[in-house]
């Protein structure tokens, strides 16, 4: 990872690690139908009303911030994604799971269902479009699965199946069921498995990364 020249406009496009895991089984999958944009190498502190020569230098630090190039690890780029919300709006959505990390027994299930809060009024707290949830390692799980969209999207995404590799699933839905891997194999000696569950609304671009540990239960 690397700098951009912030002096010229600069378009670098790559596939994420999801992108050529999804264009290598080459079945179609691989599907580009939106974009988003964010930004994260923004630091909005710098911004300066008080600047001596006026108006037209109170953004000049932020201008002259640099721009990061492109790299293909999802879970850490685009993560400020710019959303559009209502004039006036004072507080930013921020999703709530009502776990700050999850830790389940193997065979052990669990309905994760994501709110958002500070969004379209304090009586509404779900997402009309859904959440994308993404797991980091699918092998930790034995069901992995979203409910409650039933877009030709979430449904092709919720019927994908991972085999025998550490690849990262995403799924589409309202709730999210998981239950805990019961393959004793993967353990490899250890008590524990651990990865990362990301959520992200997708209406609001609100979005919550929580550790996920498998506990390893002795027969």
């Amino acid at each position: 990872m690397g700098y951009l020249d912030n002096s010229i406009v600069t378009v670098d496009a790559i596939l994420t690690k999801k992108g050529r895991e999804l264009l290598a089984r080459g079945d179609g999958s691989f599907k580009i139908t939106q974009f988003c944009l964010s930004d994260d190498e923004i630091d909005y502190t710098l911004y300066n009303p008080t600047h001596p020569l006026g108006s037209q230098f109170y953004g000049q630090a932020i201008e002259n911030l640099p721009l990061l190039e492109a790299f293909p690890d999802e879970t850490q780029i685009m993560k400020y994604k710019l959303t559009t919300l209502p004039r006036g709006t004072a507080k930013l959505p921020v999703l709530d799971i009502g776990y700050t990390s999850i830790r389940l027994k193997q065979g052990a299930s669990l309905a994760i269902t994501p709110q958002t809060l500070n969004y379209l009024g304090s009586s509404q707290t779900f997402e009309t479009g859904g959440y994308v949830a993404t797991i980091a390692d699918a092998r930790v799980l034995s069901t992995y699965n979203g409910v409650g969209i039933n877009t030709p999207e979430a449904e092709r995404l919720n019927s994908t199946t991972t085999l025998g590799t550490n690849v990262s699933k995403t799924v589409i839905g309202t709730s999210i069921n998981i239950t805990g891997t019961t393959v004793n194999t993967l353990f490899a000696g250890q008590t524990t498995l651990q990865t990362t569950i990301t959520i992200i609304g997708r209406d609001s671009g609100a979005r919550i990364t929580v550790p996920l540990t498998i506990v390893k239960v002795n027969n």
